[in-house]
């Protein structure tokens, strides 16, 4: 099922794509810097400005990139923010929302870097620097996972925010599905959840993992999470075993699809405690058949039952040692099946 896209960051999102409607989807330029000369466009790109703009627009850039290289790093941020905001249609735009992006994440301003990263990538997704701002996206969400503050003008540490990293990792997916990020940011999210005891939460992140990217390499560590997450749902053989089967089946699938991972042993393990809890659910149903309701059919079945569940494990030697004393007191008191009495009908 797919992952909502958190509602919080939506708008802003939908805006940002809005406005890139408005804007040539082709500003991918050669844009390059020579130190001592400034920004150049290389092999005869056009600026997508004219006149005056074009050149208020490189004077900017420049002074932007001098005041990064000399340190001031919030008069930078200003210039490139400004040149985004003021000169959209220029090819000058998605390079000043990188490196903008990138100067706030140096200055640990999570929030902000993301929200300029995620804003050219909305304006201009044929940018040649779309691959840097997924990378650096997923830079941030990982930091903010791990415990980073978000830092309030880039100087007063914020509280750590989990919840907003988890936000960000499924952003970047809807951003770039089809990147090496997105399954990367699915695991992400599931150890987040995980982290939050949101168990369920985590479930369908990871099952989104295994069923959108099979080929991922982290396909075999979210099929063998889903057990794992799955099997601590099981409450024991006396509760319900959706659980139960639930997490044999991830085992299972895991053992089948990589039969040459090196975590092939942990899942065969993973399968085995399945199964006992499994074949002692049948056990004790049996039991309650046997002992309290003295219905000896039905306690033969679970107890067959318990031993197809698991052949030759402690759970079916008891469950042939139940069989054995029922068929004992089963001939001993002659017990025969039980038939429902005769109806009798009056006529008055």
């Amino acid at each position: 099922m797919p992952l909502p896209f958190p509602r919080r960051l939506a708008v802003p999102f939908l805006i940002a794509a809005a406005l890139a409607l408005g804007v040539s989807p082709r500003l991918a330029a050669d844009l390059t810097w020579i130190p001592g000369k400034g920004w150049q466009l290389e092999g005869g790109s056009l600026s997508g400005l004219a006149g005056p703009q074009g050149r208020a627009a490189l004077e900017l850039m420049n002074k932007a990139r001098k005041d990064e290289e000399e340190g001031s790093l919030h008069a930078a941020i200003k210039a490139y923010e400004r040149v985004a905001r003021k000169y959209q249609s220029s090819v000058y735009a998605p390079e000043a929302l990188y490196r903008s992006g990138s100067l706030l994440m140096h200055r640990k301003q999570y929030y902000k870097a993301f929200a300029d990263l995620s804003t050219m990538i909305a304006r201009y997704p044929n940018s040649k620097r779309f691959n840097d701002v997924i990378g650096a996206q997923y830079q941030v969400a990982a930091a903010l996972m791990d415990g980073a503050h978000n830092r309030i003008w880039g100087w007063f540490p914020g509280p750590t925010n989990r919840i907003r990293a988890i936000e960000y990792f499924r952003v970047i997916v809807a951003e770039a599905p089809y990147s090496d990020y997105a399954p990367l940011s699915l695991m992400d999210a599931a150890r987040g959840f995980q982290m939050d005891k949101d168990t369920d939460e985590a479930i369908d992140s990871l099952d989104r993992l295994v069923n959108t990217y099979p080929q991922s390499v982290l396909a075999p560590v979210a099929y063998l999470k889903l057990g794992d997450l799955h099997a601590s749902l099981s409450e024991g053989p006396k509760y319900d075993q959706a659980s139960t089967k639930e997490a044999m089946t991830y085992y299972e699938d895991f053992m089948i699809l990589y039969p040459g991972d090196p975590n092939i042993a942990q899942a065969a393990r993973g399968v085995d405690r399945m199964k006992t809890i499994l074949a002692q659910s049948k056990i004790y149903i049996g039991d309650y058949y046997f002992y309290k309701r003295l219905n000896f059919t039905a306690a033969k079945v679970f107890y067959n039952e318990a031993i197809t569940a698991f052949p030759d494990s402690p759970s079916a030697t008891l469950a042939k040692k139940r069989l054995a004393e029922l068929t004992a007191k089963a001939n001993k008191e002659n017990i025969r099946p039980r038939t429902a009495p005769k109806k009798r009908f009056w006529l008055f």
